[in-house]
Formats: structure tokens, sequence, C-alpha cells
């Protein structure tokens, strides 16, 4: 297990920056863009990077190993940061939007952890490692936020700009962590092991299309909802910075505290169970966020919002695991990276001008849409999971 914490701890440090991004990202770039429709498109842009890079990320840490293409992936992050610094000093929109899409591609790295440490651990401890890294970002949610608005004044005459360079000096703490991770080198495979199935044939299992729904679904609505909350309430209704903050830092708390006992919860209850505890709190976020724009509006429905994804994507990524052999884990963790955070990329693009065009409760009730269809998935699981077992 030591490699899983010392993954978790990088997290630590690689989350608290990322969420200086999402918690100000859509911020600055409201005081920076042409027109107030492009306000989320920094924001949107991390994400773009983020899918972007799913696959080559992937694919390279197979041909030169985890740890090296973590510290790499980090030191450029450090390099981005400070590139959006500078943006905000400079007044670019066009800078800050190019290196919020730099750092969009270290989350792609990022998010690998996560494969890292189930891959350092047996079978029945893939979930609990899994949630162990997503604590890591617990403590993220906890003091990034604070980070960020500590430092906001840094640079004199700049807002904000402070609060970057704060990012890259956590970056470049997170990589000094992950030179520590095991290296992750793909193991030697004996003679006539081969180079295992087909990606279609792996692709095309019930329960590989399940999980990486799961997975979709939890990211494309937290995306979507999450994106537009901070222009929501402190552009268009006028709650305070500090009031946005609160409520963008309860939701990464939420997001991240439950993985204290999901991972254990879902290795009892079945990784079916969590889907639906975590799909039905997703709902519940939709009634309670579409039903007004006072503070507690926005709270109750972004802390729902941050235990519902966990319990669904801890669930996924669990499941995920279970459906492909060793030999094919990086082209299937490819494909599934490049499906959920591609359909994030969209729906965080989608996000900025449909909070203009559309409003706060019709933004939430569009998310009906996916979750109803995920819930049709669920209850014809008993067929799916009869079928891949046959198979």
């Amino acid at each position: 297990m030591r490699n899983v914490y010392v993954l978790a701890v990088a997290q630590a440090f690689s989350a608290a920056g990322m969420m200086t991004v999402f918690l100000l990202g859509a911020i600055v770039g409201s005081e920076l863009a042409p027109m107030p429709e492009l306000a989320t498109l920094p924001v949107s842009l991390t994400v773009v990077g983020l899918a972007a890079t799913a696959i080559p990320a992937a694919l390279l840490m197979e041909r030169i190993g985890r740890r090296t293409a973590f510290v790499a992936s980090s030191l450029v992050a450090a390099l981005a940061a400070l590139a959006v610094a500078w943006a905000i000093v400079q007044a670019s929109f066009a800078l800050l939007c190019a290196a919020t899409l730099v750092l969009g591609a270290n989350l792609a790295f990022q998010q690998q952890q996560r494969f890292a440490a189930a891959e350092s651990v047996p079978p029945a401890r893939v979930s609990q490692a899994v949630s162990i890294v997503m604590i890591g970002t617990l403590a993220a949610a906890a003091v990034g936020p604070q980070i960020a608005l500590a430092l906001r004044d840094l640079v004199p005459g700049h807002e904000y700009a402070g609060s970057f360079v704060g990012v890259a000096a956590l970056c470049i703490a997170a990589a000094l962590v992950l030179t520590r991770c095991d290296p992750g080198l793909p193991a030697p495979r004996s003679a006539g092991s081969g180079e295992g199935r087909p990606i279609g044939a792996v692709v095309r299992q019930p329960m590989f299309l399940v999980s990486v729904a799961a997975a979709v679904v939890s990211y494309a609505v937290m995306s979507f909802i999450m994106t537009a909350t901070p222009i929501s309430m402190h552009v268009h209704d006028h709650h305070s910075d500090t009031d946005t903050a609160w409520v963008i830092q309860s939701h990464l708390l939420a997001m991240y505290g439950p993985s204290l006992f999901s991972g254990r919860l879902i290795g009892r209850i079945g990784v079916r169970a969590g889907m639906t505890a975590g799909l039905t709190l997703m709902f519940a976020c939709v009634a309670i966020a579409s039903a007004g724009h006072d503070l507690m509006h926005y709270w109750w429905g972004l802390v729902l919002l941050g235990v519902g994804w966990n319990l669904l994507f801890v669930a996924g990524t669990a499941l995920l695991t279970t459906t492909y052999q060793p030999a094919e884990r990086f082209r299937a963790q490819a494909v599934n990276e490049f499906s959920v955070f591609g359909t994030q990329a969209l729906a965080s693009l989608l996000a900025g001008p449909a909070i203009h065009l559309l409003g706060w409760r019709t933004l939430n009730l569009a998310t009906l849409v996916p979750l109803a269809l995920f819930a049709v998935a669920l209850l014809a699981w008993p067929a799916q999971r009869s079928r891949n077992s046959r198979a």
C-alpha cells in the first residue's frame, strides 16, 4: 500500500492547484473575455486539454512508465500556472486560454494515478485503493480554495495572479512527491502470453460499457453544473466571491469526502448498489438546485452532486478494472478516459452558453436526460451481467 499513499499525497498537492483553476477560471474569464458567453471558456479548455490528452497520456505511460510521465507532467503544469498568472497581469484572454489548456493536459496524467493505485494492490482492494487516492483530493478540497483566496492579492494591482503562482508551487511539490512512487513500467510478457484481446472485443463487453457510462454520466453532469455555478452565483445572482468559494469548496469536499468510506462501502454492497445510490443523489441535486437561487439552494445542490459523483465514479472505476486483462489495461484505460473526459469537455463547453441562454433552473433540468438514460442502463443490469458471464 506504500505506493497508494505516495500517490494520495501527490494527488493532494496537484489537486489543490487544479481546484484553483475551477474556482477562479470562470471569474477571471469573465473579467478578460471579450464577451460574457466566453467567460467559462478557460475552465472548459482545461477539460478539453484533459480529453485531448487522455489517450496520449495512457500510451506514453505504457512506453516510459508512470512515474516519469507523472513527474514531467507536473513540472509542465507548474510552468502553465505561471503563464496564467502572467496572462492576468497582461490582461490577455488568449494566453489565459492557452495556459489552462495545458493545465488540463496535466489532469489527464493526474487522473491516471487512480489506475496506478489500483495496480498496486490485490483485486479485492481495488475500490479501497482508488478511494485512498481520492482522499488526497479531499485534503486539497479543504485547503485549495483557501490558498487561492489567501494569495489573490500577492501580485499588487492584479487580483488572482498570486493565486496561480501558488498553483505553480503546488505542482512542483507534487512532482517532488511523485519521484517516490513506483515507476509502473509494464511487466514483461512471458512467451506465448500474447498482446491481449483486440480493443474492440474489450469495449463491446456489457460491463465495460456500464462502467464507462457510470463515469461519463457522473463527470458530464457534475462538470455541467459545477462550471456554471460561479457564473450563476457571482455574476448573475451577485453572491460574494467568498460565498461562491464556500459553495465550490463544499462541493469539492462532498466529491472527495466520501472517499473515506465509499471504497469499503462499495466493496461491501457491490458496484450496482453504489451506482444506484450515486444516481439517486444526483436526481436530488437537480430537484434542489433548480428550486431557487438562494445560497442554500446552491449549497445543498452542489453537496448532493458531489457525493453522488463520488459513488458513481468509484463504483465505475472498480468495475472497469475487472473488464480487462493486464496486457490490455493501457488501451482500455485510454478508451475510458477519452470517453469520460471528452464528454466532460463537451458539457463544460456548453455550460457557459447554457447559463446565459437558459438560466440556472433550466440548465439543471437539462441534466435529467443523461441521468434518466443511465437509470435505464442500471435497470438492465441483470441481463447485461448474464450476457457478460456467458461471454
